[in-house]
């Protein structure tokens, strides 16, 4: 992959990002350091647009044995991606950013409903763009949902932020003899059943040919790198 700054990039962060060595909920100096990597990028003219997961939160699959029905836990996911999006937007207009949430969730009082035209003009502005809400429906990642809004927004590259350098063969905190791959097809990362992604998410990236790059975030300045399209984690495409 040849070096060349992107114009518009999909973040993809993980809610348990937000939630630093705690094993629960937001910790502020974590919340901090992600929201000035994220202006760093901005800073150099580049689009930023945010998926922001609600892991650290509710997600339904880490909540099965809680007894609350598949679509009611899904909701509550989809609603904690609202709060960690509220935060990263506080955290980031604290650092002197302009920023805006849109969702796919209608609630007015917080944060501006997802309206395609509507995020690309705040993208044009130079604001960071963090959609949250996932999809607005059950049954749906917010890996699918970065992959779908980065697809509807035009971006060039999907990022997906992870704790490990990229994607392994099998899981490298368990396996120190896990592999990782530095690039693959969409068709080989479907075929592997590589758990870094959903498949939905994957196929969608295929179709319209998109690439993802998979990269450790808590690495200093590898945000940046992946934006400037230096060589970074592992690298999904054709």
């Amino acid at each position: 992959m040849s070096k060349t700054t992107y114009k518009r990039i999909m973040l993809k962060l993980s809610g348990e990002v937000f939630s630093g060595d705690q094993d629960f909920g937001i910790n502020k100096p974590t919340l901090d350091k992600v929201a000035k990597q994220i202006l760093e990028v901005s800073k150099q003219k580049i689009e930023v647009v945010v998926v922001v997961g609600g892991g650290n939160i509710w997600r339904y699959r880490d909540t099965k044995d809680s007894g609350i029905e598949r679509t009611a836990s899904d909701a509550m996911g989809m609603l904690a991606t609202i709060m960690n999006s509220v935060a990263l937007q506080s955290a980031l207009e604290a650092l002197g950013a302009q920023t805006r949430v849109l969702s796919a969730i209608d609630v007015p009082q917080l944060v501006e409903p997802f309206i395609k035209r509507r995020a690309e003009r705040h993208l044009e502005k130079g604001r960071i763009v963090i959609c949250s809400g996932g999809t607005g429906n059950p049954y749906f990642t917010t890996d699918s949902a970065a992959a779908l809004r980065a697809l509807e927004l035009n971006c060039d590259v999907l990022l997906k932020a992870t704790n490990v350098d990229g994607i392994y063969d099998c899981d490298p905190r368990k396996n120190p003899k896990a592999k990782m791959y530095e690039e693959l097809t969409y068709t080989e990362a479907i075929e592997k059943h590589l758990a870094v992604m959903d498949q939905a998410a994957f196929s969608l990236c295929e179709d319209k040919k998109l690439p993802i790059v998979v990269f450790n975030f808590f690495k200093d300045a590898l945000l940046l790198k992946a934006a400037k399209g230096e060589k970074v984690g592992t690298l999904v495409h054709e």
